[in-house]
């Protein structure tokens, strides 16, 4: 079948939609071990984060278990979810934060591995 065939078909665009609101809320509420489980657990994991990187799960975890619950509020804008075949998703958003008057960024590479839905490279930023 034709590539564009496949390209955000409603199931799974449902599906990591879903996932990517759910995740949202785990970060919100700091929800440390299902923020660990919506990563891929393995060494060739990426995180840019906001001042930080993880480069492996293992970083992830220490970084999650090191890092304070979130003491403010934030707001997503123009949340962009494009998915590719059965198993692979982009997840983009905007945020506002109400601790800065910052503009944060969001992006997220989904993945559909043998134990579901993984979030496989991540990068955060923030800009005026």
């Amino acid at each position: 079948s034709n590539m564009t065939d496949t390209v955000n078909r409603p199931d799974v665009l449902a599906e990591v939609t879903a996932l990517f609101h759910a995740y949202e809320a785990a970060f919100m509420r700091n929800d440390v071990q299902a923020l660990n489980n919506y990563f891929w657990n393995d060494p060739a994991l990426t995180r840019y984060g906001i001042a930080d990187l993880q480069m492996g799960h293992t970083e992830l975890v220490a970084f999650r278990a090191a890092s304070a619950a979130p003491n403010f509020t934030r707001t997503l804008h123009n949340v962009r979810i494009s998915t590719f075949g059965n198993d692979t998703a982009f997840a983009f958003t905007e945020f506002v934060r109400s601790d800065t008057p910052l503009r944060g960024r969001q992006s997220q590479t989904w993945v559909r591995i043998q134990d579901g839905w993984k979030i496989v490279a991540a990068h955060v930023s923030m800009v005026p």
